[in-house]
């Protein structure tokens, strides 16, 4: 269960940055044609990429740390914290992140930039 939620989050965050490189297609554009290089380029959007989905990692600790605290206050049981656990949680988000936003990263530093200009 948990290996299909990391692969439809990890799809969710590859069109989520898909759609935002359409978007900038010209911003793009301009910054290969200034003399930006595809590597920047492709910093940029792994960056980005990573940022979404750690924030999404963060939202998911924090509502699991909540949830169970509450549980486990209904239930009369103890409960038990585990610094590895999240640590290991939040790194697995980044890397879900670094991997799905890839693709859409490498596809913005090869974009031409005089079509990209031309793009509307």
């Amino acid at each position: 269960v948990a290996a299909i939620s990391l692969l439809v989050g990890g799809i969710g965050i590859m069109n989520i940055m898909l759609v935002s490189v359409t978007e900038r297609t010209r911003e793009i554009g301009i910054r290969l044609a200034i003399g930006a290089l595809e590597s920047q380029v492709l910093t940029q959007f792994l960056v980005e990429a990573v940022a979404l989905s750690l924030f999404g990692g963060i939202t998911g600790i924090v509502l699991g740390l909540s949830l169970g605290f509450g549980a486990v206050t209904l239930l009369k049981v103890p409960f038990v914290f585990s610094p590895m656990m999240v640590a290991v949680a939040f790194l697995f988000s980044a890397a879900i992140g670094m991997i799905f936003g890839y693709f859409p990263a490498r596809r913005a530093a090869q974009l031409n930039p005089i079509e990209a200009l031309r793009h509307e």
